[in-house]
């Protein structure tokens, strides 16, 4: 019996030995990573240091890039429409950014249709070089952002950097727009978001003093105004009317 059990032990490993040999019998091929293009004009240093740039431009890009969109002020609605309601986490923080994304995406798409036809397709087809390209899809970009700056934040930043007053949008430095544009957004979306507060407040109120009234302090309000918020929310198409607004302040 214990002859049986070594047989079959060793047959297991030659088993095993044969399987891996005809596995690795073709040898494997080389992998090779290099950054640059190989001419050797390029230190180590300045290979480092071009990579460590690329890194960090691209890590902050993302916010770079929802400064310079609608997607501010959306979220930041958004943001007002549930903390007003008092639902606590619902909707969820992934229904609201995801819904301020593609309304983003909606919005902005007229703007990304311009810096795609003027800007990407030209540098695509080698009719203009990466410095022209990125300086006519600003000019969109400049024209976007423009219409939804207040006169008055512009003029704090270009007093700020000394720089003269723009004849028009395409003459306004990127540097200065952007958080002229993103200082305007907050002030916006706080707007919207107070006008979003008064009809929930006037509830609360009206919840507050009934129970006050009748005597019932211990009873918190908040249990008896949720479901009256969330009823006139859902009787006046709340999510309609919220959205149709953001849609006409950008237009404007």
């Amino acid at each position: 019996m214990n002859r049986k059990i070594v047989w079959t032990v060793l047959a297991f490993q030659l088993f095993g030995l044969l399987f891996h040999a005809h596995a690795f019998a073709e040898p494997l091929p080389n992998v090779s990573v290099s950054i640059g293009d190989g001419s050797g004009s390029g230190t180590p240093d300045s290979s480092a240091l071009s990579l460590l740039l690329i890194i960090t431009v691209l890590s902050v890009a993302p916010g770079i890039l929802v400064l310079m969109t609608s997607f501010t002020r959306i979220v930041i609605v958004l943001g007002f429409v549930r903390t007003s309601l008092g639902t606590q986490q619902m909707p969820p923080n992934q229904v609201l950014v995801g819904l301020a994304l593609f309304l983003t995406f909606f919005i902005m798409s007229p703007t990304l249709g311009t810096m795609n036809q003027v800007a990407l397709q030209p540098y695509l087809k080698g009719e203009l070089t990466q410095t022209q390209a990125l300086s006519k899809a600003a000019v969109p970009l400049k024209k976007f952002m423009m219409n939804q700056t207040r006169e008055k934040d512009l003029l704090l930043f270009l007093k700020y950097t000394k720089t003269e007053k723009p004849k028009s949008y395409e003459d306004v430095p990127i540097t200065v727009m952007v958080p002229a544009y993103a200082l305007s957004e907050l002030r916006t979306s706080f707007q919207m978001g107070f006008m979003i507060f008064i009809p929930f407040l006037i509830i609360d109120m009206v919840v507050a003093s009934t129970l006050m009234a009748m005597g019932m302090m211990m009873l918190p309000p908040v249990m008896i105004s949720l479901p009256f918020k969330i009823l006139l929310f859902v009787l006046v198409d709340g999510w309609y009317l919220i959205v149709k607004s953001l849609l006409l302040s950008f237009n404007g």
